[in-house]
């Protein structure tokens, strides 16, 4: 009698939660794809796997979209999602949809409610006291720090030059950790960089784990795992370095000891004040950020100053490795700004760098550092189509996707062109989005941008990069083989060779 009783209340639960569900399932029904959806698990199964198999199964859901005429649909679990790589859909979804997919979920568990995966209400306060340090004329100072760093970048890799195939994002990782040591936190950090990068990539690894399966984003079941220790571990390290730099600077700003400060990181007096301390002198008793909102957003500046910067720049030096007619026209800009002068790249020599800037935006269509983002429909949305999204909804704009569209970039969309980026040529303003847009686009946008010209065009003014050794031509016209864990990455690990370039000739 007990099991009779267990069924029918098991039958009658199905039948109320298919009630329940009933306009998600029309509107599912409205959105299909190639791909078997199936009971609890839905496509979640397709993305279980690994960081390499997991990226190409995200990137074949983003084609149907594409073939289907901008969208198509996506179970994760009993969670659905449209899949967009229209742009015009995408600029709807992103001025009006602004609350965070609870996917971010995972990522609060690292980040706290820093911005960048915050909830609309802690969102909206926030990024009125952050957006003020990002304005031109702090980001220009930071110009300085990146020169220096990549100077430094210089000096390290003088020992593999010539010594065949190395890892070169692994160099460019050093050089925008030390970046953002200086201008997010004002401090060295040597001591803990290589705990602090470890732990970060351990939590990618693992976050993206708990995304791509239902049953890991449940905390009971997720405490039952192996990893589950080392996840809480490796963030209480990332939290317990930012929280020592924090009372650090309190400490220092109280005492009101610039000479301390400058000793920390070599600086002068005219050292720009970094993130970190800006943030502070916004914050006060009333107003301004806590000590665990100083944690949150110095901890989200990091991460993403980071590696966003890192994964571009060396995307941009793989290309170019393949590519030595482009990486020629490059130099020979660069020639015609420094000659063969071995001073250091200035704040009024990025915007002379138009052909370095068509290449790395070229670079980051096709290889964007975040290839999706996610939302939730917060109330029922009708687009163009006339599909109407229903909220609770989710979102995933597939910018990978979308940055290959023929229906924006022509039949060559899979072709690196950095000439699609000069001579005013136009596209649709949500067709290319490596930072994101609309009202939660990436702060830091420029930050990165300023980043990746000074270190390129160093490198280059120095090296010349070459395809990683045994390479042969059809290698070449290979596409790279990616994966995703957060940050889209090289599936070999950007391997490529580099020489010392002659400076005599810039042809």
């Amino acid at each position: 009698m007990f099991y009779i009783l267990l069924a029918i209340c098991f039958a009658l639960w199905i039948i109320y939660d298919q009630w329940k569900s009933r306009r998600i399932l029309k509107l599912s029904r409205q959105l299909t794809n190639k791909y078997k959806a199936f009971p609890i698990v839905g496509h979640a199964y397709l993305l279980i796997g690994g960081d390499t198999e997991r990226m190409s199964s995200l990137a074949a859901f983003g084609n149907e979209a594409t073939l289907n005429g901008g969208t198509t649909g996506l179970w994760i679990g009993r969670d659905f999602n449209i899949v967009v790589s229209d742009a015009t859909v995408a600029e709807i979804i992103l001025k009006t949809c602004l609350e965070k997919s609870k996917m971010m979920d995972v990522l609060r568990h690292v980040t706290g409610n820093g911005t960048i995966f915050a909830p609309l209400s802690f969102w909206r306060p926030r990024r009125k006291i952050i957006a003020p340090s990002f304005s031109p004329r702090n980001l220009r100072q930071f110009v300085q720090v990146f020169a220096k760093q990549s100077n430094c970048l210089i000096e390290r890799l003088k020992p593999v030059v010539g010594s065949g195939t190395i890892s070169i994002s692994k160099y460019i990782t050093t050089f925008t950790m030390e970046s953002v040591c200086e201008t997010v936190l004002g401090v060295d950090m040597q001591e803990d960089q290589k705990m602090f990068m470890n732990a970060l990539e351990e939590l990618c690894c693992l976050s993206i784990m708990r995304i791509c399966n239902p049953l890991l984003q449940i905390e009971a079941i997720y405490k039952l795992t192996s990893t589950y220790n080392t996840y809480y571990k490796q963030k209480h390290t990332i939290w317990d370095i930012v929280d020592r730099i924090i009372k650090s600077k309190q400490k220092y700003a109280k005492m009101n000891d610039m000479s301390q400060r400058n000793s920390m990181v070599g600086a002068t007096k005219e050292y720009p004040k970094t993130f970190l301390e800006i943030l502070m002198d916004s914050s006060n008793e009333t107003s301004g950020l806590t000590d665990l909102e100083l944690r949150e957003e110095v901890l989200v500046l990091a991460v993403a100053g980071t590696d966003t910067s890192a994964v571009g720049a060396s995307f941009v030096l793989c290309m170019l490795s393949r590519h030595p007619d482009i990486q020629d026209k490059v130099y020979k800009e660069l020639f015609e700004i420094f000659g063969d002068s071995d001073r250091p790249v200035l704040a009024d020599d990025l915007p002379k760098l138009k052909y370095l800037e068509a290449v790395i935006k070229e670079t980051l269509r096709l290889y964007p550092p975040v290839p999706h983002i996610v939302r939730k429909v917060e109330k029922d949305l009708t687009l163009p189509s006339g599909v109407t999204l229903v909220k609770k909804t989710g979102v995933v704009v597939s910018i990978w996707a979308m940055h290959r569209n023929p229906k924006y970039w022509g039949p060559d969309a899979e072709k690196f062109q950095p000439n699609r980026f000069l001579n005013g040529r136009t596209y649709h303003p949500y067709a290319f989005m490596p930072f994101s847009n609309g009202p939660r686009n990436c702060l830091g946008y420029q930050y990165a941008m300023m980043s990746m010209k000074t270190v390129l065009a160093t490198l280059l003014r120095n090296y010349k990069f070459l395809p990683k050794a045994m390479s042969c031509e059809a290698d070449l016209q290979t596409p790279f083989t990616v994966k995703c864990d957060i940050m889209l990455r090289d599936s070999d690990g950007f391997q490529l060779q580099l020489e010392t370039r002659n400076k005599e000739s810039h042809m």
